[in-house]
Formats: C-alpha cells, structure tokens, sequence
C-alpha cells in the first residue's frame, strides 16, 4: 500500500469531501461525552481489505473528535463470512459517527475488488496463467486498488506510466511499426520493462524478432480468438511471456488460461468490482 502521509493526504480528502463544515446531524442530535460500542461486520461472503484504511481513517477522526478503542478480529486477504465481526470500536460517539462512512466506502470498495480478483484467481487454478489488474481504476485509488488486487490474490501490472513501457496499437500506429518503437523505447529508457501489444500473429512474429537485439519482456496477445492465443504461445516458445488481454470475463478466462498464456489482464477487477457489503452496527 501507499506510504502513510500519501494515505493520509487520500483519507483526510475523502473525509473534508463527507464532513465539510461539520457533521450536522451528529453534532445536533449526539451529546460530545457520549461513550458508545459498535462493530463493522461483514454482510456477505468474500475477501476482506481496507481494514488497515478504516484503522486509520477512525485515528484521524478521533485527534477531533475524542478517542477510540479499536480491536481487529481479522485481516486484509482473509476469507469472511456474513454475519463477522470485522472489527469493534469503544469510545467517542462523535468519533464513530463521523467516521463511519468513510471507512465503509474504502472497505466496501477494497473488499469488492479483492472478492471479485479472487474469483478470477480460482477460476483459472490448475493453469500456469496469473491474474494481472491494469490502469482502469479509480483516479486517486490506484494505489489502494491495486492493493486489493494483491489481497485477492492478483498480480499488479504497472503502477503507471512511469514503470513500464506498454507500446499499444496508437503508439504502433503513430511511429509506422512494432520495430521502431522498440528501438525508440529501449534506446530512451534501457533499464524500463518493455511489453507489446500484438493484434495479429505478424505482430508476435516481428516482436520476436526485434527482441533478439532489443530486449522486450512481455507481449500482449490483444483480443485474440483462442485459435490465435494458442498458435502464438507454440510460436513464441516461453522466449517471451505472453498476456492475454481483450473482453475476458468469469465465463472465457478459464479457456484463455488453458492456451498456455502466462498472464490475463482483467479491467473488470478494478473498474466494475461490485461494491462488498458491510455495515457499521451500534452495540452499546
């Protein structure tokens, strides 16, 4: 995950965004002194994260608003249950209450992410391929949405644009061929990662080529037909690893997986994860 002050700078955002000027409910209806329990349970099946980021958003919350008891009773990448207990919290009303749905919207996102990763995971268990997340994500989650990708058991791609170069079908199209922007990438940035995007079985064959004297890491195997897939991981050998990228869904990634790709790289997993559901509940 981020480092703390970036996190902070993110939850002290998301809070100034929900409290603004004050909670007015709150602080209208809730005497400052009062004391409360409560507890944030999970309310379906799946893959818990954010829990580290709630911890923080309620420490935050409570150096105004009066301090906090906080117990954990799991942890980012468990497998939950409806009906667990994630978490029990002892102290400022005010606190809790401010809080509460700040902490709710980044587990329920986090924990939404890492379920649905963990069902592409399993769907290809038994294969060699890995599950890759890509750059659709929320703008200014990247960091906590690739996270959850890891908590469910996904690999991340590149964090940006800064860490790898992805030469794509526009960047191909602009400079004339695969080869001269291999050339161009790797005389500008030696030490960078390079990958591909092959739209045909040519394109895998003039990666191949250009790679023997310009290193290039990875190809991406973009919106192949299976047929496709499978005749380019017999063309290329393991020389290079291959991504399969392009509509893959829970219904087509187990086949994808079977052509002998060594990763797919799934949008679906950050860009339309399904919100996990949980709830804040008062005890006492």
């Amino acid at each position: 995950m981020m480092n703390q002050p970036a996190l902070d700078v993110l939850i002290r955002s998301a809070l100034e965004e929900d409290i603004g000027t004050g909670d007015a409910t709150t602080l209208s209806t809730v005497p400052a002194s009062l004391q409360i329990q409560s507890v944030i349970i999970a309310k379906q099946s799946g893959i818990l994260c954010g829990l580290q980021v709630a911890q923080r958003v309620l420490e935050l919350c409570a150096s105004h608003y009066g301090s906090v008891h906080v117990e954990t009773y799991k942890h980012d990448g468990e497998q939950v249950s409806h009906g667990d207990v994630l978490l029990s919290m002892e102290g400022s009303a005010h606190t809790q209450l401010v809080a509460e749905r700040t902490m709710l919207n980044f587990m329920g996102r986090m924990s939404g992410i890492a379920t649905i990763t963990r069902h592409y995971v399993d769907a290809i268990q038994g294969t060699d391929a890995r599950i890759l997340d890509t750059r659709k994500t929320a703008p200014g989650l990247r960091l906590l949405d690739k996270y959850a990708v890891v908590c469910g058991g996904g690999m991340n791609h590149r964090i940006g644009l800064f860490d790898m170069i992805l030469i794509k079908d526009n960047h191909i199209d602009a400079v004339g061929s695969i080869t001269k922007a291999v050339q161009s990438a790797r005389l500008s940035y030696p030490e960078i990662n390079i990958e591909v995007e092959c739209r045909t079985l040519q394109d895998v064959q003039e990666t191949l080529d250009i790679s023997v004297q310009f290193a290039v890491q990875r190809m991406m195997l973009d919106n192949m037909s299976l047929e496709m897939m499978r005749s380019a991981v017999t063309m290329v050998e393991k020389r290079i690893p291959l991504e399969a990228s392009g509509n893959v869904s829970l219904a087509t990634v187990r086949a994808i997986a079977e052509t002998g790709v060594d990763f797919i790289s799934v949008g679906a997993i950050t860009h339309s994860a399904p919100c996990f559901d949980r709830s804040m509940k008062y005890t006492a």
